[in-house]
C-alpha cells in the first residue's frame, strides 16, 4: 500500500519540479530583461558614440604635394640667349681638276637659346621635410631648345661668280648655313655661362611656385650642369 502512495505522489512531485524549473527560467528571463532596460541607454549612447565618433584628421603628405605642384611647371625656361651670327658657305663646281665656278651665299642668322630645368624629373627622394624646414634639389639645369628664327634671318648675298657658272645651290647653302649659325650661337651661349644663369634663376622661380608651404622655411638646392649638356647638341 506505501508502495502504491509513493507511485500516485511521484506525478505531483514531477509537475512541482516542473513548474519550479520553468519558474525559474521565466525568473531569470525576466532578471536579464530588466538588466537590459536598465542599461539600454547607456549601451545605445556608447554604439552612438563609436558609429558617431569623429574621424581622424587627414594627413598631407607635404613631398608629394611639392613634387605635383612643381612638375606641372614642367620645363621651367629661366634664361634666354639671343644672337645674330653671320655665316658665309660656298660650293665650288668643278671638271676634272679644275674649278670651273664658285657659288657663295652669306647668310645672317638670329638664333635663341632657352635653358632651364626639367622639373618634371623630379623625385620624391628629392625633397626633404623637417618640423620648421622644407629642402628641394632641382634637377641639373640643361638647354632646352635653340632654333634659328627663320622670319627675322636672311640671306645677305648669293652669288654664281663669273658668268653665273658656280651650281645653283641656294636652297642647300642656305640650310647648311643655318646648321653652322645655330652651332655658332649655341656656342656662344654656353660660353656666356647660360646654364649657371639657368640655375640661379630657378632657384629664385622655384621658391616663389612653393606657397603652398608658407609655414616652413624653403631652401632650394642646385645641381651643376654635366659636362656635355652644350657640347651634345
Amino acid at each position: 500500500m506505501n508502495g502504491i502512495r509513493v507511485l500516485k505522489g511521484l506525478p505531483t512531485l514531477f509537475k512541482n519540479v516542473t513548474l519550479l524549473t520553468t519558474s525559474g527560467a521565466v525568473l531569470a528571463v525576466v532578471i536579464v530583461g530588466v538588466g537590459i532596460w536598465r542599461s539600454g541607454d547607456r549601451i545605445l549612447q556608447d554604439v552612438k558614440q563609436f558609429l558617431m565618433a569623429a574621424p581622424p584628421p587627414p594627413k598631407v603628405d607635404v613631398r608629394s604635394v611639392v613634387i605635383q605642384q612643381i612638375r606641372d611647371a614642367s620645363e621651367l625656361t629661366t634664361a634666354v640667349f639671343v644672337m645674330e651670327a653671320v655665316v658665309p658657305t660656298s660650293q665650288d663646281w668643278v671638271m676634272g681638276n679644275v674649278v670651273v665656278g664658285k657659288t657663295r651665299l652669306l647668310y645672317i642668322a638670329y638664333g635663341e637659346v632657352r635653358a632651364g630645368v626639367d622639373l618634371s624629373q623630379l623625385k620624391v627622394e628629392d625633397v626633404q621635410v623637417t618640423e620648421n624646414n622644407l629642402r628641394l634639389r632641382l634637377p641639373p639645369p640643361k638647354v632646352l631648345d635653340s632654333k634659328i628664327d627663320v622670319n627675322r634671318s636672311s640671306v645677305y648675298d648669293y652669288d654664281r661668280g663669273f658668268l653665273g657658272l658656280g651650281p645653283d645651290v641656294g636652297p642647300k647653302l642656305q640650310e647648311l648655313a643655318q646648321q653652322e649659325a645655330l652651332k655658332k650661337i649655341t656656342g656662344a651661349a654656353c660660353k656666356d655661362r647660360l646654364l649657371d644663369k639657368a640655375n640661379d634663376r630657378a632657384k629664385l622661380v622655384v621658391t616663389q611656385l612653393l606657397g603652398v608651404v608658407k609655414e616652413k622655411q624653403i631652401q632650394i638646392e642646385t645641381q651643376p650642369a654635366s659636362p656635355n649638356a652644350c657640347s651634345t647638341l
